[in-house]
């Protein structure tokens, strides 16, 4: 799987701005799929999950409320929607795609090692 992220940008507080994340490959359905942030200074963290449907998302308490996860499986692509930006949400963003067992909860994928990532989009909150 090769992950593509773009959408990224300069937006201000209370803004809101949308990634993208194009796979490649033909088994994209079967993969769960993850965005994560690296803000500077910090390390990599988790902001968001989503397996098949809809109905199967996880996020960080931190973006809960204000971000959004989806995905269409017909364009092999993931979202993330972002509304009431923070200056806090300032980072790279990455997605990032796994295989997983049946059962395996969002939540549970969310602390699990994930197998392919993308290059990065960085978004930049101004206050």
């Amino acid at each position: 799987v090769q992950l593509q992220a773009s959408g990224g940008g300069l937006v201000q507080a209370g803004g809101s701005l949308r990634l993208s994340c194009a796979a490649s490959g033909r088994t994209f359905s079967s993969y769960a799929m993850g965005w994560f942030r690296q803000a500077p200074g910090k390390e990599r963290e988790f902001v968001a999950v989503i397996k098949w449907s809809l109905s199967s998302t996880y996020y960080a308490e931190s973006v809960k409320g204000r971000l959004t996860i989806s995905r269409d499986n017909a364009k092999n692509t993931v979202y993330l929607q972002m509304t009431s930006l923070k200056s806090e949400d300032t980072a790279v963003y990455y997605c990032a795609a796994r295989k997983f067992q049946p059962g395996t909860t969002a939540q549970a994928l969310s602390a699990m090692p994930w197998d392919y990532w993308g290059q990065g989009t960085l978004v930049t909150v101004s206050s």
